[in-house]
């Protein structure tokens, strides 16, 4: 009997090299890493270009660095029991402005960094309904990142990913950094129309990550828009016999491509790739909306699995 839309057990299989083809995928094509990064210049700046204002927070790739494959751990939703009247997140200074209909709020007046417990709970609640937050005069990038790490990890374990830069000791920081001489963006661009790769991030564990915490440190005066989907909304305009036939699907997630990338790069790989097998349709267990689960950088086959 084919699984349930509800039904989220995964199966590791030993997947045969044949099934992951060599090839790195858009998202994967865009990334730079230690080849093209100047430490000294980062740190130190020129008479062109100002050093970076968070130093602490450069990214370093230690080829020496290695870690064991992931361990599985039990996940607590917070979002689960959490007040939906949001009493302890958005207190009388705070102001929400919902972006869209379906996906996005940009809040005021809130410093995440003070919540209590139960505000975290419900701050997962949020998110979980409106898919992205943003919130203005954050104080995370002036902390220490052991304080940022601690904020994070309330929700769950944090994820070391396999081949990023990371600041010096802090694996479970993933920085999004591009060098200042870095020009492998317009080197892309010699061939692509534009950057655009839709992605879920490591979709190929076996526990992807939940909830992503996203702050900004520095940034360029114009470009470097991010763009969100929302996935629960993309499968509820499926048609009735669409969602239906989708139930039950499987596909493989690879992490294959991206250790191939990186090391074509010359850079690292802390973790050995692994591949894992996820359903198409899955149920956030806060508010029980069935969502597509697909990734076109990882997914590599559909697979039709019984249990």
């Amino acid at each position: 009997m084919a699984p349930t839309a509800t039904q989220t057990q995964l199966l590791p299989p030993d997947l045969p090299a044949a099934v992951i083809p060599k090839q790195f995928g858009n998202y994967k094509e865009q990334a730079a890493g230690a080849k093209s990064y100047n430490t000294k210049l980062e740190e130190e700046g020129n008479a062109d270009r100002p050093r970076a204002n968070y130093v602490n927070y450069l990214p370093a790739w230690d080829p020496n660095e290695k870690h064991p494959p992931l361990e599985p751990f039990e996940h607590i939703e917070h979002g689960v029991n959490a007040d939906k009247s949001f009493p302890d997140l958005l207190g009388p200074l705070a102001k929400v402005e919902d972006l869209t209909a379906t996906i996005g709020s940009e809040i005021s007046g809130v410093q995440l960094s003070s919540l209590s417990n139960a505000g975290k709970d419900q701050l997962a609640l949020l998110a979980a309904q409106r898919k992205v937050l943003a919130f203005r005069d954050q104080d995370f990038a002036d902390l220490p990142i052991e304080k940022a790490s601690e904020f994070g990890a309330y929700f769950g374990r944090l994820h070391v990913h396999p081949t990023s830069g990371a600041p010096k000791g802090h694996p479970e920081i993933h920085v999004v950094h591009r060098g200042t001489d870095d020009r492998s963006g317009e080197i892309l661009l010699e061939t692509r129309t534009s950057t655009v790769a839709w992605h879920s991030d490591v979709t190929y564990e076996k526990q992807p990550p939940g909830t992503t915490f996203l702050y900004i440190l520095d940034t360029p005066t114009t470009g470097g828009d991010t763009l969100f989907v929302n996935q629960a909304e993309a499968y509820q305009r499926l048609s009735p016999a669409f969602r239906e036939r989708l139930h039950g699907l499987k596909a493989v997630h690879s992490g294959h491509e991206q250790a191939d990338s990186a090391r074509h790069r010359d850079s690292i790989v802390r973790r050995e790739p692994v591949t894992n097998i996820h359903p198409i349709v899955r149920t956030h267990p806060a508010t029980g909306e069935k969502a597509l689960y697909v990734n076109p950088q990882c997914k590599q086959t559909l697979w039709t699995c019984s249990l």
